[in-house]
């Protein structure tokens, strides 16, 4: 199984790295995923990738359950609107194939706007509690 994982996780770093020059591929759903993938199976490299220069600093925030910052959420709406678009205007033929691909963009967004934590109001929470 740890073979599994480490495969996984380097095709989920690889297809992070061309969602980072291809608009409308999400390199951090891909960046996140591969870190739980290294994070089944090599400490070696989930250390590697969290010491990335472009996407460390986010995914440890993330693990750290600090969520995305609202320029990210912005960007990553707005390259999943694009993508859904795109794909269901030109790329999916049948009916059935474009409302599915409107269907899965919208609980794309639904799902990062309301399941993700924004990195701002966890901050200002933090700074507002008491410490103890």
């Amino acid at each position: 199984m740890r073979y599994l994982w480490l495969t996984l996780g380097f095709l989920c770093v690889g297809l992070g790295f061309v969602g980072i020059v291809v608009p409308g591929l999400p390199a951090t759903g891909f960046f996140v995923a591969a870190a739980w993938c290294f994070s089944k199976s090599s400490e070696k490299f989930l250390t590697w990738l969290l010491n990335l220069p472009m996407v460390g600093p986010l995914l440890q925030d993330y693990r750290a359950g600090l969520g995305m910052p609202l320029r990210a959420k912005w960007f990553a709406s707005v390259s999943l609107s694009l993508a859904v678009s795109i794909s269901s205007l030109f790329a999916i033929r049948p009916l059935w194939g474009k409302c599915g691909c409107v269907a899965l963009g919208l609980i794309g967004l639904w799902y990062i706007w309301t399941r993700v934590p924004l990195r701002e109001r966890v901050l200002a929470e933090q700074d507002a509690s008491p410490e103890r």
